[in-house]
């Protein structure tokens, strides 16, 4: 069982910034990617943006040049760098790992963009 705690959501004003962060419990397994997802009120869960233990990201292309995902390996710590936010940025955050065999979700985190 993986556990995950995720920080850094907020109310930010259109043009702003934010860091969300999430740690994940020492695994049994290796962790393939880490990854953000997010969720808009009525909408479907999207993904963000993703990052392998390679180093390689994976970004929607609605947040490409102004979100940057990056980890600490050796923390199992993942983080997303949020810049230029737009209110359609709003949604709650979602942080996900997956182990292989497992897949496992943060608890989210709340980010409000206001115009």
């Amino acid at each position: 069982q993986v556990q995950l705690v995720e920080s850094g959501g907020g109310l930010v004003q259109a043009g702003g910034s934010l860091r969300l962060s999430c740690a994940a419990s020492r695994s049994s397994f290796s962790i393939n990617y880490m990854g953000w997802f997010r969720q808009a009120r009525g909408k479907q869960r999207e993904l963000v943006a993703l990052i392998t233990s390679g180093g390689n990201t994976n970004y929607a292309d609605s947040v490409k040049g102004r979100f940057t995902i990056s980890r600490d390996n050796a923390k199992n710590t993942v983080f997303l760098q949020m810049n230029s936010l737009k209110p359609e940025d709003t949604a709650i955050y979602y942080c996900n790992v997956d182990t292989g065999p497992y897949s496992y979700w943060g608890q989210g985190t709340q980010v409000t963009v206001s115009s």
